[in-house]
């Protein structure tokens, strides 16, 4: 695409361009100032409009760059952004938000409520991917710089899911456009963010982006981002280097990268590794044999044998043990036992006699889909599908395994052409009711799972309770009963670390970028 889809001639062009910061000058090759570099084992993540980006987190990062929502979030919780000050209306179950009236848009246009109120009416033709806004019941200009949201039922992570994930539009460019997967013109990459895209490549998954200096939050201290494709051993030599600015590193590297004067971030919990079970055909579709699979499963050797130990054990409720919403009633739950696994197999009217399960005369054969591990150190993948069909084996299920490149893999997911899939997702730290989303959502990160209605009233419960104590007590009883129907068997929560040469000052958000990216590169970090 003219302008937006330039490639960028050879890597050594890449390399030309490699940058060490934001910071102070420091000793070291192809230092600038200027530029931060990020480095990204997997790359491409579309085109970085509100639309038209992947939709797993590294794809949103990309796109926040440029587009910003109503409110936004740092290390400590919830700032402005487009809206300079909100407040909630408990009378009226709504939210009035006043307007930046310094903010514009790339183009030079202000920005104002009639943009915010179109935002949200072309959302209901064109749902955006990462939230579900069915509770919005009208939104209204008061002004031109003052929006009022009222919803139809109370709805407590409002701020987090919708206010500060959804992108604001806006209305004098989009008001035309019927198809926004398919826009994919310059023009769609007019925001009102602190970064304009100049480059996108897709072939060689790099993006560049250059700063809007005239951003009603300040001037951008960087004056270009980039982001490259580049595998983890390639980063670690280029961080040590200062040719990129921060990566993703492997367990096992954080001293000597810390030696090397580079700065280490521990992430939270936030990532869980998934076996996905296809609960919409048989066998899977019977509780107790999923559970039968859950037992077989010996989570914390997978861990201790693929992971050398850097990982939590998963939760049969989704949440990690060390979330404040984690409910250690089902700590036990699942515990690796061939023994009971048999049982209940054998109550389903299997038998062995030989090395396989067998009904009806027919051994008990699965196939089990992959992505490569070529990706960052924790993922979920080859290692791992190899450690469940050997185990899976010697208990006495056949198990096929099929190694897919990962964008594959994800639209045999959504579409439910597997029967075991290993994946994964980040999101557990945001507001808790993204149980919602990766429970009935209908994104390939998501169980699809409608079967018990029981789920489903808690789930609603939860997300209209705003005391938390009270909301607490029902999202425990949410993990009680996924984990009693297990459509999914969360495996392991990976122990993951990234290095950074201190040139800007990136973390962690507070309840994870937009509705719960576990990424550190906050758009905020390189503005203030």
């Amino acid at each position: 695409m003219t302008g937006i889809h330039r490639l960028l001639a050879t890597w050594l062009t890449v390399f030309i361009l490699l940058s060490a910061g934001c910071g102070s000058q420091q000793a070291g090759p192809a230092v600038n100032s200027q530029v931060y570099t990020i480095a990204d084992a997997t790359g491409d993540y579309g085109f970085p409009s509100p639309f038209a980006h992947y939709s797993r987190g590294p794809g949103y990062i990309r796109m926040s760059m440029i587009f910003d929502t109503l409110v936004w979030k740092d290390a400590n919780g919830y700032v402005p952004a487009l809206a300079a000050k909100w407040e909630y209306l408990p009378n009226e179950n709504a939210y009035l938000f006043n307007l930046n009236e310094s903010a514009t848009w790339h183009d030079g246009t202000k920005i104002t409520a009639d943009d915010v109120v179109f935002t949200f009416n072309y959302l209901e033709k064109h749902p955006y991917q990462a939230t579900d806004t069915s509770m919005i019941q009208t939104v209204t200009a008061i002004n031109s710089n003052t929006v009022k949201i009222s919803l139809s039922r109370q709805h407590a992570p409002f701020l987090d899911q919708i206010a500060g994930t959804v992108p604001i539009l806006p209305k004098h460019i989009w008001q035309n456009v019927d198809d926004p997967l398919q826009f994919q013109q310059k023009e769609a990459l007019i925001g009102s963010g602190p970064y304009k895209l100049v480059d996108y490549n897709k072939e060689q998954g790099s993006y560049l982006y250059e700063a809007n200096d005239g951003y009603y939050q300040g001037k951008p201290k960087c004056k270009q981002l980039k982001f490259i494709k580049m595998t983890t051993e390639m980063s670690v030599a280029a961080l040590k280097q200062q040719q990129v600015d921060i990566a993703q590193i492997p367990p096992e590297l954080v001293d000597s990268l810390k030696q090397a004067g580079l700065e280490i971030l521990t992430m939270p919990h936030d990532w869980v590794a998934k076996l996905v079970f296809n609960h919409q055909k048989e066998p899977f579709s019977n509780v107790e044999f999923r559970q039968a699979l859950a037992y077989a499963i010996d989570r914390q050797a997978l861990i201790t044998t693929t992971l050398r130990g850097q990982a939590l054990s998963g939760s049969p409720g989704i949440l990690p043990s060390d979330s404040e919403w984690y409910n250690p009633a089902i700590a036990e739950a699942y515990r690796y036992s061939p023994d009971t696994a048999g049982k209940l197999l054998t109550k389903l009217g299997y038998t062995k006699a030989g090395t396989y399960w067998e009904k009806n005369g027919q051994p008990l054969e699965v196939e089990l889909l992959v992505g490569p591990n070529a990706g960052n150190a924790g993922t979920v993948g080859e290692r791992q599908g190899e450690f469940i069909k050997n185990q899976l084996e010697q208990f006495g299920i056949k198990i096929n395994l099929r190694t897919l490149e990962s964008k594959t893999l994800d639209s045999r997911v959504k579409e439910w052409k597997f029967d075991l899939v290993l994946n994964g997702h980040g999101g557990l730290g945001g507001d808790p009711d993204f149980l919602t989303n990766i429970i009935t959502g209908k994104s390939f990160n998501s169980a699809r799972y409608f079967s018990n209605s029981n789920l489903n009233t808690l789930l609603a419960k939860q997300a209209a309770t705003l005391d938390k104590a009270a909301r607490n007590q029902i999202l425990c009883e949410v993990q009680t009963a996924f984990a009693k129907d297990l459509p999914a068997l969360p495996l392991y929560y990976p122990n993951w670390y990234y290095a950074h040469t201190k040139k800007a000052d990136v973390y962690f958000t507070k309840q994870g970028v937009g509705s719960g990216v576990p990424i550190p590169l906050n758009k905020m970090s390189f503005v203030k």
